[in-house]
C-alpha cells in the first residue's frame, strides 16, 4: 500500500503543476488513488509479488495517469451498479463509478496477466477555463 501514497502525491503535484483549480486538482487525486487502491487490493489481491506500474504524463492538452496491475482482469462493463437498492449499502463497490465520474476519458485494456487503466483529464487551452 506504500505505492499507493507516492503515485497519489505524484498525481496530486502533477495535477496542481498543470494549472487545475482545487476541485479538479482533488478531483483526479482520488480518481488515481482510487485507481492504485483497486490496483493494489483487487487487482494484485495485496499479495507482495505481485507489482503495480504507473506513469503520469502531461502532454500540454491532457492528463494522462496510467495504472498496471498483474492481477487475474476484470470486464469493467459487467460491473455491479453501486447505486442499485441492493448495492447502495454496501461498503465496496463504487471504484470504477467514481473515477469514471471524476476523469474526461477511463480506459481499460487486459494484459494477460493484469489490468491496465489509463485516466484522462483534459486541459483547458490557455485563457480557457472549463
Amino acid at each position: 500500500m506504500d505505492s499507493v501514497g507516492v503515485v497519489e502525491s505524484a498525481a496530486e503535484k502533477m495535477a496542481a503543476g498543470a494549472g487545475l483549480d482545487e476541485d479538479e486538482v482533488f478531483h483526479v487525486t482520488m480518481a488515481v488513488r482510487e485507481a492504485t487502491v483497486n490496483a493494489v487490493l483487487h487487482g494484485n489481491e495485496y499479495d507482495p509479488k505481485r507489482k503495480i506500474e504507473g506513469s503520469l504524463e502531461n502532454t500540454g492538452n491532457d492528463l494522462v495517469f496510467i495504472v498496471a496491475d498483474e492481477g487475474h482482469g476484470f470486464d469493467p462493463d459487467h460491473l455491479p451498479n453501486p447505486l442499485a437498492p441492493e448495492n447502495v449499502l454496501k461498503s465496496s463497490g463504487r471504484g470504477i463509478f467514481l473515477i469514471r465520474s471524476l476523469m474526461d476519458e477511463v480506459h481499460f485494456r487486459q494484459l494477460h496477466p493484469g489490468t491496465e487503466l489509463t485516466l484522462v483529464k483534459h486541459l483547458a487551452p490557455a485563457g480557457e477555463k472549463t
